[in-house]
């Protein structure tokens, strides 16, 4: 058996259910990356300015890299799509431990396989820790085609996955890309995002997206997406829960699912302590929005859930410490009171 065969079988092995190869030359949508910058599409995640340049070519992560070995770990879709009492729903990448983590120890053990079959070759695991287009290397690679909605699609797999990457110096027969698009006229992706995030097919406007506002924005949600961010308190998943493409999504999971990150208590939330925060969300995905974050969105979801049983909640929330806390928690308490007075 070949090198490349029994490496993607090691690959299965290790939890894997997508493996490809491609070479490690230039990504080919660097210039449309930089043109997206260009567009202030990634709002004020300025990692992504900071190291634009790096991401031109992997040899900028690893010197002398010949291949890089791209992966997919399925996560799955939520296991339910009916909000249970009013509570937050949470984006189904979020609802195990911190992916970066579980991803880059499997991504290791791959890499010391392969430093055994090839002696003398050096290899890094990325779990989207470094300046690489992984999109790019993983359409490369054959694992699948870019979306209307700009997420990965396998035919098999659908998009509920996380890419990962191994850069290597080993000398590897790279896989054929794949060269065509699965969506046709379907727009369903584009349709169905509340915000209107997309402002053509393939292009996302992150300022726009209820992922970016709740999970990389840091300041106050601006006034026009709160209503539609609607109950989703932290990330978003809707134009993957639409695609026809995720209908068998999740079939080889191997990811953990814990099904109490599913939905969460706003209520419960707002009063939170640090402590507490870490101690329940600290080894998962929910830490990147650090705990203002997560309280502002949970106030958030309160002014349009609209139950007046958050008003204590909110009220104490509204003297808050933390400025975006108090914020949200004026807006939501009022769009509450509102609410009453019409149906008076």
């Amino acid at each position: 058996m070949r090198v490349e065969d029994r490496l993607k079988a090691e690959a299965k092995r290790l939890g894997f259910s997508l493996c490809g190869i491609a070479p490690a030359t230039e990504a080919d949508g660097f210039a449309r990356f930089t043109a997206w910058l260009g567009r202030d599409f990634h709002g004020e995640m300025g990692y992504l300015t900071k190291h634009a340049d790096a991401r031109q070519h992997p040899e900028s992560v690893l010197a002398d890299v010949r291949n890089v070995v791209m992966v997919g770990l399925e996560y799955g879709a939520s296991t339910s799509a009916e909000n249970e009492n009013d509570h937050g729903r949470v984006a189904a990448y979020a609802h195990g431990p911190d992916y970066h983590r579980f991803i880059w120890d499997r991504l290791n053990l791959l890499a010391e396989w392969l430093g055994i079959e090839r002696p003398g070759t050096v290899s890094r695991a990325i779990a989207d820790t470094a300046p690489l287009l992984e999109r790019d290397f993983a359409r490369r690679a054959g694992l699948g085609w870019f979306g209307k909605n700009t997420m990965l699609i396998n035919t098999h797999r659908g998009s509920f996955f996380f890419l990962g990457a191994l850069l290597t110096t080993a000398d590897l027969e790279p896989d054929p890309p794949h060269v065509r698009s699965h969506c046709g006229t379907c727009t369903a992706c584009l349709d169905a995002c509340p915000t209107q995030a997309f402002p053509e097919p393939g292009t996302l406007d992150a300022r726009s997206c209820i992922s970016y506002l709740t999970i990389e924005l840091r300041t106050a949600i601006p006034d026009e997406h709160r209503a539609n961010i609607g109950d989703w308190l932290f990330g978003c998943d809707i134009c993957q829960q639409v695609c026809p493409w995720n209908r068998d999504a999740g079939a080889s999971q191997t990811f953990p699912h814990d099904p109490t990150l599913q939905f969460l208590d706003p209520i419960e939330l707002l009063s939170i302590s640090q402590v507490e925060y870490k101690k329940r969300f600290g080894h998962t995905s929910l830490a990147r929005t650090k705990r203002a974050g997560l309280r502002r969105n949970a106030a958030i979801v309160l002014g349009n859930i609209g139950d007046s049983r958050a008003i204590p909640a909110l009220e104490r929330a509204a003297i808050d410490e933390d400025e975006i806390v108090r914020e949200a928690a004026i807006w939501a308490r009022e769009r509450i009171r509102s609410r009453l007075q019409d149906s008076l």
